[in-house]
């Protein structure tokens, strides 16, 4: 048996990597296109990746509400998911549209904090209930 949190799991894991791998692709751009590599910031511009990656963040954002919305975790995942969220979507936002050349690194890393640190918050949800 397949239960459905399981898929849920699996459905922000295959949301949050998109982004997660465009920055570290934005970022190393030069290396893709030297050794010939489709990565999307070689195949249509850093640009349209730079958009991509702040829309697939915002869809990570509501993926990663669904947890609290089915009723699957409680005020402890709905408060460190939302914290983790605004973090990722400051992240995207600043890789759209002020970013420098050290931007799109950290984008990548604060994605890998993003999940590790949300997989943390649902454990300790699971563990530990908190009225709403």
């Amino acid at each position: 048996e397949i239960h459905a949190y399981s898929l849920l799991l699996v459905l922000i894991i295959f949301t949050w990597t998109p982004p997660h791998f465009w920055a570290l692709a934005i970022h190393r751009e030069k290396d893709y296109a030297k050794a010939e590599i489709p990565m999307l910031p070689v195949t249509h511009g850093v640009e349209f990746t730079k958009t991509s990656v702040l829309l697939y963040t915002v869809l990570l954002c509501i993926v990663c509400l669904l947890p609290y919305l089915i009723g699957m975790t409680g005020a402890i995942y709905l408060a460190g998911s939302s914290l983790l969220n605004l973090g990722f979507l400051y992240y995207a936002w600043k890789l759209k549209f002020n970013s420098d050349e050290t931007t799109a690194m950290k984008t990548f890393k604060f994605s890998i904090i993003h999940l590790m640190v949300l997989f943390v918050v649902l454990l300790v949800d699971h563990y530990i209930t908190l009225p709403l």
